[in-house]
């Protein structure tokens, strides 16, 4: 039997890596489709946002190679009736800019798509070959970075050998909601090119001409349609791409596809932040989450990477979220909402999910990693208020009840989960550090050394509970009675508890787990969700492993960056069709961030460090990491003689820390 199953890993494992990417990695954040490379068609999507404009490109190549869209338009702020979390207007557009263009009163055909990239836009480039002419067509695709409107380029250049007079037809399309529909009244969707009479331009032979089209949306009772100046607007998208994907929290290792894949996330991760009433909003997206918040996928999953990359408007997100939260804490110690939507004018969540857990760790690790003494205690209600939550959830086993998990009913949870236990332990936790930093009075110090006692009692408790042998591996069941693997046995590893790391580990990447697109949610399913994978590499690298979760993130990443689908992690599967929400994004680059580097906030300005290094890397670093810091700061690890690590903290251009240590060694570190 022993036999039969390494066979089937081994095969499983070859035919992985035998699978040829479809895409190549074209820069520090961007990645290339040739289309002479895999098969046709090709149809694909991709989210990309603005601050007042969501749009997912369905997008393709038919066998004949001519380009194909359907975009799928999202504006948070216009609201449909009824007014609920799904409420977003969200019409298609269809229309092809270039339909009807002609070459010397020949209509143009025999279009051939031959690369697309990807780098924050969606980039097409075409070649067009007619009765004796031929062009090379590029289209740019990107939302606006405030207006509710989506951007296009055009740029048409003449590669044949004779002048050419090309015409495109101008364009006005306008589409009008019912007034009964919308709670603003009728909402206007205007697509258009940027001249009212048709474009005409003669092209010598290597000359180019270039246009821009819109899509733009509006309530009609308030609003009115504006002129877009698209260079402006690729100038701004170009500009916020560059920063959060360059400029800010760098990552560089020897293996380009994980670095790649960190450099972009960031852009996915940081672009999901819509303008509402009540200040900016992230949100998950997917065409369905819209001007509304989590408390895992904002609270828990992306508030605490904002601190790391130092992104203001990630920032002023993530303070919307605490103060409209702050909003439903009460005397009662009733659950909160899971999710606050419409702007934070409603709220939705009829049981309790963990959700007062999930807040109270995102909420402390944020303060800490802000290092804001008044952002801090203006937070503080919150934080104390969950922590005594699930205090008062503690079962008679000692761990926290809830009626569910995240998942919220999808697969059992049980009346306590591993979950919600494992975020209210690491709460308890930063919730000391962090009073320890705003807590001057005598009732402080008694909350620090109880949160400290009720720390450490709930980790044996945790282990007592929890602890079993699942399918012949010694890890954790993830309720009472569970008795088959849940992908969410990683989280205790992300929460620094090592106990049962080992039998863990290879019953994350068993074969009744591990697929190719990570783990299952549980085994003998086909339901899989990123966010539990993307917490197992972080778990799996923090807890020393790094050799493993490196075998195995270099195949994960390669197929959600370079596969058939990209350039993100998704959602899930089959549930959401493998959509890009936002927040899983932050969670990639957070197994960089506190898996790799193992980095966790003990202070305003202090933090420990336990780097780890795979055997077949020499060096990475990250630069630019604006947690726990006045000013950014830049870790460099490295190999040296005796297999020890170099680890360097640079700041101002100067080097301020410097420690030689073992491998998954624990460095305390003080910034001043």
């Amino acid at each position: 039997m022993k036999n039969i199953v390494l066979f089937i890993v081994i095969l499983g494992a070859f035919t992985l890596h035998a699978k040829e990417n479809r895409w190549t990695i074209n820069g520090s954040h961007s990645v290339q489709w040739e289309t002479s490379k895999g098969d046709l068609p090709y149809t694909d999507h991709i989210e990309m946002s603005g601050l007042s404009t969501s749009v997912v490109y369905y997008w393709g190549v038919n066998e004949k190679k001519q380009f194909t869209m359907d975009r799928h338009l999202v504006f948070p702020m216009l609201r449909t009736i009824p007014n609920n979390t799904h409420a977003s207007w969200m019409p298609r557009c269809d229309v092809d800019f270039l339909k009807g263009m002609t070459a010397n009163k020949r209509y143009m055909s025999g279009e051939e798509v031959k690369t697309v990239t990807i780098d924050g836009i969606l980039n097409v480039f075409s070649t067009i070959k007619g009765d004796g002419n031929e062009f090379e067509v590029t289209r740019h695709f990107f939302p606006s970075t405030k207006h509710t409107a989506v951007c296009e380029a055009y740029i048409i250049k003449n590669i044949g050998k004779k002048k050419e007079t090309i015409r495109v037809p101008a364009l006005y399309q306008v589409r009008t909601t019912n007034k009964e529909d919308g709670t603003r009244g009728s909402y206007k969707l205007v697509a258009k090119t940027e001249f009212k009479e048709d474009f005409m331009k003669t092209l010598e032979p290597g000359e180019r001409a270039e246009f821009y089209c819109t899509i733009q949306a509006f309530a009609e009772a308030d609003e009115k349609e504006i002129a877009l100046d698209v260079i402006e607007e690729s100038v701004c998208r170009y500009d916020f791409v560059d920063k959060v994907a360059n400029r800010n929290l760098s990552f560089e290792c020897p293996d380009k596809t994980i670095q790649t894949l960190f450099q972009m996330s960031k852009i996915r991760a940081s672009e999901s932040i819509f303008y509402t009433q009540n200040g900016l909003m992230h949100a998950p997206g997917g065409e369905s989450y819209y001007a509304a918040m989590w408390c895992n996928d904002q609270a828990e999953y992306v508030n605490p990477f904002f601190p790391f990359l130092g992104y203001d408007k990630g920032n002023e997100s993530a303070m919307t979220t605490w103060r409209c939260y702050l909003k439903y804490i009460n005397p009662e110690y009733k659950f909160v909402p899971w999710s606050i939507i419409c702007g934070g004018d409603d709220v939705f969540g009829p049981f309790d999910r963990g959700d007062a857990a999930m807040l109270a760790y995102g909420a402390s690790r944020y303060c800490l990693e802000r290092g804001d003494r008044d952002i801090a205690q203006e937070v503080w209600p919150l934080i104390e208020w969950c922590l005594e939550y699930c205090h008062r959830k503690l079962n008679h086993h000692g761990v926290v009840a809830s009626d569910a998990d995240e998942l919220e009913g999808r697969l059992p949870a049980g009346d306590a989960n591993l979950c919600t236990s494992s975020l209210y332990y690491d709460a308890l936790i930063s919730g000391a550090y962090l009073l320890e930093e705003i807590g001057k009075n005598h009732n402080s110090q008694f909350l620090i050394k109880n949160y400290r006692q009720q720390a450490a009692t709930l980790r044996k408790n945790i282990d007592k509970f929890f602890h079993a042998k699942v399918e012949g591996y010694d890890t954790y069941r993830y309720y009472e009675g569970n008795d088959v693997l849940r992908s969410w046995i990683c989280i205790p590893l992300t929460m620094g508890i090592y106990d049962r790391a080992q039998g863990t580990l290879q019953a994350m990447f068993s074969p009744q787990l591990w697929t190719e697109n990570g783990m299952l949610s549980q085994s003998g399913d086909k339901i899989f969700w990123d966010r539990s994978t993307l917490y197992g590499f972080r778990g799996a690298f923090a807890s020393g492993y790094a050799d493993k979760a490196l075998e195995y993130l270099k195949k994960f990443s390669a197929i959600r960056l370079l596969g058939e689908h990209v350039p993100y992690v998704v959602e899930a599967w089959p549930e959401g069709g493998l959509r890009h929400l936002s927040a899983e994004s932050g969670l990639y680059c957070r197994i960089i961030t506190e898996g790799l580097l193992g980095f966790r906030p003990t202070g305003f300005r202090s933090f420990n460090l336990t780097p780890q290094m795979p055997t077949e890397w020499d060096k990475y670093s990250l630069c630019n990491i604006f947690a726990c810091t006045d000013s950014p700061i830049n870790i460099w690890v490295e190999r040296i003689t005796g297999g020890k690590l170099s680890v360097k903290i640079e700041k101002e251009q100067k080097v301020i820390k410097n420690f030689t240590i073992k491998t998954g060694e624990t460095i305390r570190v003080s910034i001043k």
